[in-house]
């Protein structure tokens, strides 16, 4: 998984030469925008290459690098694109940021008619830009957002009850219907380190080091690559310290051997039911990433594209480093624009090799 979150991995189209720049007025591209602006001659005003004005001849255009250069030329914006103002695109952004904000620091969940009247816009705009923009409901946010306040209130919080209440649930039957789906157990056994829950656990050799795969009753929760099995299983034991750890049984060690068995033998395939804890996004994020055949990759960018939200390139970085399930959730997969593989959590050298056994054996 990638520790290098620093990445803005979303390609940008260059418009070097004049005859690109004109190109992409013609097209009105707004991959342009913010790139150059363009003025007309003949009317005195400068537009953003996407501008829908009626389109001008080419030997009454010029090309400028900024707003700035543009009105120091002599030219006025256009009263459409308003290209001395932020982009509409950025501007939908930072309405459904504000919006975000506004869902994760309310105490309870703003109504839709609230979110979209912060956002400037009507109530059927406002929902189909935000889904847009973060992929899913505003509902769906705030849900995943309460989730992800209740896990730190049930450990902070001296009763459920206070914890239910002070990540923003109006009462507990409502939470009690989702709780499970969410955390992977009951609430109490979340707040208390995984007590009462049961999980299984085994270790074993790979040509990779050594193998840590544990699951509960829903299915593989974590699947851990290392070169020492007593961290593998400390780093268990400090994610639930009062869970029951249990050795797997015959049937459990048949599963530890499906997953060997891929790493030394990728063409074999992976389908195993996990039990994922993530927030919305994480989710979406992690699907993509199993939806990527052995021996193929994807850069991070091509996954931001794939769940519909193609500028959240590092979310989706941070969304594959909280993956805590090797190989069965590819995160091996995805790499840089540039081709570099950047960073892996159970370290590059393993990524690398789990990409050329799924390679020759694609080939």
């Amino acid at each position: 998984m990638d520790a290098a979150l620093n990445l803005d991995e979303r390609p940008r189209r260059r418009f070097d030469s004049d005859a690109d720049r004109w190109d992409a007025v013609v097209r009105r591209d707004p991959a342009a925008d913010g790139q150059f602006f363009y003025s007309v001659r003949t009317t005195g005003v400068y537009c953003r290459p996407s501008c829908a004005s009626r389109g001008a001849k080419r030997e009454n255009v010029a090309f400028h690098a900024s707003a700035v250069a543009a009105e120091r030329a002599g030219y006025r914006p256009c009263k459409r694109c308003r290209p001395n103002e932020a982009a509409l695109r950025d501007r939908q952004a930072e309405a459904i940021a504000r919006a975000c904000r506004l869902i994760e620091e309310a105490e309870a969940t703003p109504g839709l008619a609230a979110l979209a009247e912060a956002a400037g816009l009507s109530r059927f705009h406002f929902h189909r830009l935000f889904r847009a923009e973060t992929g899913v409901t505003p509902k769906a946010y705030a849900d995943a957002h309460r989730a992800q306040r209740l896990a730190g209130e049930l450990k902070r919080s001296g009763t459920v009850t206070e914890a239910i209440y002070g990540a923003g649930f109006n009462s507990n039957s409502r939470f009690y219907e989702t709780s499970t789906e969410r955390l992977g157990m009951t609430p109490t056994a979340f707040r208390k380190g995984g007590v009462g829950a049961t999980i299984r656990f085994a270790i074993a050799r790979s040509s990779l080091g050594s193998i840590l795969v544990a699951a509960t009753d829903k299915g593989v929760c974590a699947i851990s690559i290392g070169n020492k099995p007593d961290e593998l299983l400390r780093d268990l034991e400090d994610t639930f310290p009062k869970a029951q750890l249990i050795g797997g049984d015959d049937g459990f060690d048949a599963l530890v051997a499906k997953v060997v068995g891929f790493i030394e033998a990728p063409r074999r395939g992976l389908d195993l039911p996990l039990d994922i804890r993530g927030t919305a996004f994480q989710e979406q994020v992690w699907q993509a990433l199993r939806d990527i055949p052995p021996g193929e990759t994807r850069t991070y960018s091509e996954i931001a594209e794939r769940i519909g939200r193609p500028r959240a390139v590092r979310a989706v970085a941070q969304a594959c480093a909280s993956n805590r399930i090797a190989v069965a959730i590819p995160c091996h997969r995805v790499i840089r624009t540039d081709g570099a593989l950047s960073g892996y959590r159970w370290g590059v050298e393993r990524k690398e090799n789990l990409l050329d056994r799924e390679r020759e054996a694609r080939s």
